[in-house]
């Protein structure tokens, strides 16, 4: 991509005007989904561009769940600010999450004891909610919903990348406290992993657990700050 990033892209709509594909997404996704095969035969793979999905089950042992590009309208417009991330479970429970930010060359991976961005040791880092910013879906944002709007009175502002991997690396770096959007599995199963390394947890909306089943209200937020959040996140019905 970063070879290509200048040159021509070829444009498919999905589901609806601003649910894009390029032939970028399907060339990354087929390379991908290439190597794990030629190296694991057996695993099963969730990816976004499949048109028949693998369904999430804590019953597969092991499961590959891969975003090729996560931010396509940003590779699309900006050329900037979008993502690869890929997460590996085994039996419902995730093992390893990986999120490349493409245009800073910066992998963001984690193990079953840490987390790094390269090979840099990425530190959980201590949060107040009244002087951190937290990122958020735009249209989730201005409607209020699940009371988004009155959480963000309590912080210092809300910011909005376009893409659900570069929202969580800027999370694991500490450059925002929490990530609210409404998301598809392959958007926070990396991202969610690599987070619980740095003192995170990520659940529904209603502080459930995700479902990985479809799209979902979800949140990652640091898991000293949950109760708190959540008690804010009530003020609203969610819908």
């Amino acid at each position: 991509m970063r070879e290509n990033i200048n040159g021509p892209v070829k444009i498919t709509e999905k589901t609806r005007p601003d649910d894009l594909v390029t032939n970028y997404d399907q060339l990354v996704q087929k390379n991908i989904v290439g190597q794990i095969k030629h190296a694991f035969p057996d695993d099963l793979i969730l990816a976004e561009e499949d048109e028949i999905k693998t369904a999430f089950s804590a019953s597969i042992p092991s499961l590959w769940i891969l975003d090729p590009i996560d931010g396509t309208t940003n590779f699309i417009v900006q050329r900037d600010k979008f993502a690869v991330m890929l997460a590996y479970y085994e039996y419902g429970v995730g093992k390893f999450g990986i999120i490349l930010d493409v245009m800073k060359e910066r992998l963001y991976w984690s193990d079953e004891a840490a987390a790094y961005c390269n090979d840099r040791l990425l530190k959980k880092k201590d949060f107040n909610l009244h002087y951190s910013l937290i990122g958020v879906n735009a249209y989730m944002y201005r409607t209020n919903t699940g009371g988004l709007l009155d959480l963000s009175f309590q912080t210092l502002g809300v910011r909005t990348s376009g893409s659900a991997g570069i929202s969580y690396t800027d999370l694991f770096e500490g450059k925002l406290m929490g990530y609210f959007s409404n998301l598809q599995p392959w958007d926070y199963a990396a991202g969610s992993i690599i987070a619980s390394q740095l003192g995170f947890v990520t659940k529904s909306l209603d502080g459930g657990e995700p479902t990985f089943s479809g799209r979902e209200m979800i949140y990652t937020v640091p898991k000293s700050l949950q109760n708190e959040i959540q008690n804010y996140l009530k003020s609203s019905k969610i819908e």
